[in-house]
């Protein structure tokens, strides 16, 4: 059984930031599991924040690009959102999500409030 677990999450100041991390119980396949943080904001559909490809291929929402960094530890089975220079509008809950294959994984979802 593979999960994740989300932690980092928490109020935040409007320009500061935030560490997302995400603990994936894989064993040894992580390193070629592709990983993505996905938000969603109250009333609005989930979507894509940052994406890691297991070829190490990155992928940022617009809104992201600048400000997000997306990283993984394959010796730790741990991947992390690097948020800087955060806004009211990043306020979500955010998920973690695993992908190997045909099969994807999804974390519980840690909340992230941008208030002054």
């Amino acid at each position: 059984q593979v999960t994740l677990v989300e932690s980092g999450g928490g109020l935040v100041q409007p320009g500061g930031s935030l560490k997302l991390s995400c603990k994936v119980t894989a064993g040894i396949t992580f390193p070629v599991y592709h990983v993505k943080w996905y938000r969603q904001a109250l009333g609005k559909q989930r979507e894509l924040v940052a994406a890691m490809y297991s070829d190490g291929v990155l992928e940022y929402a617009d809104f992201a690009k600048g400000r997000f960094n997306i990283s993984r530890d394959n010796a730790k089975n741990t991947f992390s959102l690097q948020m800087d220079n955060v806004k009211a509008d990043d306020t979500a809950d955010y998920y973690c999500h695993g992908q190997l294959f045909s099969q994807t994984y999804w974390g519980q979802g840690t909340r992230v409030t941008v208030s002054p």
